[in-house]
């Protein structure tokens, strides 16, 4: 779409315990375009499963004015929309159905834009739109969304835009999606004017990271050790030797042992097993995963080693965390 075109029409379909964040930084800008433009370019419809209120995840409840039942009449008529972007937050695998996923397919199939804010990409997978698809989830739920879909081509980014497929990680990665779609649309002037109006002093690129660096994560400042623990994390399935470690970064393991005494206050063995079951504890409350199947992912060479490790971190077994 171009400047030239009219109208652009979203309609935002909303999960229960959906993300407000993802939420209204997504469609602020829209507003906030419209007011620059002095006119309606874009309008916005709120839905949700059977036209009710719904809560998010913060316990506000929202009101919409439409359910999936007319949402999927008006795709063969005049109220279909451009774009339709689905907002979840927690406990998404909860909310997978089977009328809201044919109406995702119906969607693409009719050539709306489809969309997922926060963690809205699971349920774009399990209806089978993001076979092969670049897609972007919040990194909280990367690992589960990683093993329970293979086939996505996901990304720790802020959104990815594949096609007609549009993800975001959440938070405030929707406004800078939608920046880069009033970009799309129009110009960089208006972006420009959206953003000294949402007080923000620059688009990020959607690649940019959604975490924060690990120096400032964990308040740790040598190089070294920054270095042995950004290599952990890359290697959770298939732990390495700590002699392996050394050799990648050029120290002894007596000196990598005296470094993370002083930095992180532990054995740099036992900092790796608290990253793996850290992976676990994300694996263990957003995917249905055996348990069996996430202490091989987190690099366990059994499930009584890993619940007995678990236990010892969490003070419960992985099946009562589940649980």
């Amino acid at each position: 779409m171009s400047a030239a075109d009219n109208h652009r029409s979203v309609v935002f379909f909303l999960v229960p315990n959906f993300s407000m964040i993802a939420f209204t930084t997504a469609i602020e800008p829209l507003r906030l375009a419209n007011r620059m433009l002095g006119r309606d370019f874009y309008s916005w419809r709120l839905a949700s499963m059977d036209g009710h209120v719904v809560e998010a995840s913060n316990g506000v409840s929202v009101t919409v004015s439409t359910s999936l039942e007319a949402e999927r009449h008006n795709l063969t008529g005049s109220r279909r929309p451009s774009m339709m972007f689905l907002c979840s937050g927690v406990f998404v695998e909860r909310y997978e159905n089977k009328s809201l996923f044919a109406y995702l397919r119906e969607s693409r199939n009719a050539g709306v834009t489809v969309g997922g804010l926060c963690t809205a990409a699971y349920l774009l997978a399990a209806a089978g739109l993001l076979n092969g698809k670049r897609c972007a989830i919040h990194w909280e739920n990367l690992p589960g969304f990683s093993e329970r879909f293979p086939s996505a081509d996901v990304y720790a980014d802020l959104y990815e835009k594949d096609g007609n497929i549009w993800t975001c990680a959440g938070g405030t990665a929707a406004l800078d999606m939608m920046l880069s779609l009033i970009g799309q649309d129009h110009d960089e002037e208006l972006v420009n004017r959206v953003c000294e109006q949402a007080l923000t002093d620059r688009v990020r690129s959607p690649h940019d990271r959604q975490r924060l660096p690990l120096r400032a994560r964990l308040g740790v400042q040598n190089a070294k050790v920054l270095s042995i623990i950004e290599f952990m994390e890359a290697n959770i399935s298939e732990p390495l030797p700590l002699i392996d470690i050394a050799r990648y970064v050029g120290l002894s393991r007596r000196q990598i042992e005296r470094l993370f005494h002083q930095h992180m206050g532990r054995a740099p063995a036992r900092y790796y097993l608290e990253i793996r079951l850290d992976r676990a504890r994300h694996l263990l409350m957003q995917s249905t995963i055996p348990v069996v199947d996430v202490a091989i992912a987190c690099g366990f060479v059994s499930a009584s080693h890993f619940s007995k490790c678990y236990r010892e971190m969490y003070g419960k077994s992985p099946l009562q965390e589940r649980n």
